[in-house]
């Protein structure tokens, strides 16, 4: 992405957004959230949304602490919102994330857990 819609995304500096997303995420009402926790320490944590009129459950927010990470908790995180999204009726279940070399991580654990890349092109300007 150039650095004009880049900045667009991102007035305030890349980890603010990050940050207020999360916060926005985990008080929507439209939400579930489940969090990983071991011997007190949150270790990550799953956002998931339904869209009952087609069937289908997002994931849309997980995220593991860096420390924590290559454990399979991710995996788990996954598996456990999947089980819950089948159990609420929903056939279909869909994650979405960056092609960018930072997000390979996570690449890897949707499609070791089973997804399938679904190619499409998103096309970003500056007005």
């Amino acid at each position: 992405m150039n650095s004009e819609v880049y900045q667009a995304f991102y007035p305030n500096h890349w980890r603010v957004s990050p940050q207020k997303a999360v916060e926005d995420v985990c008080a929507a009402e439209d939400t579930n959230v489940w969090v990983a926790i071991d011997a007190g320490s949150t270790l990550g944590f799953v956002a998931v949304k339904l869209h009952v009129w087609d069937s289908m459950g997002e994931i849309y927010t997980i995220a593991v602490d860096p420390e924590f990470q290559g454990r399979g908790i991710g995996s788990a995180l996954i598996e456990f919102a999947l089980a819950w999204m089948k159990d609420a009726g929903m056939s279909v279940a869909i994650v979405e994330t960056g092609g960018d070399p930072g997000r390979e991580r996570a690449r890897h654990t949707y499609e070791k857990v089973g997804f399938e890349l679904f190619p499409v092109a998103r096309y970003f300007k500056k007005l």
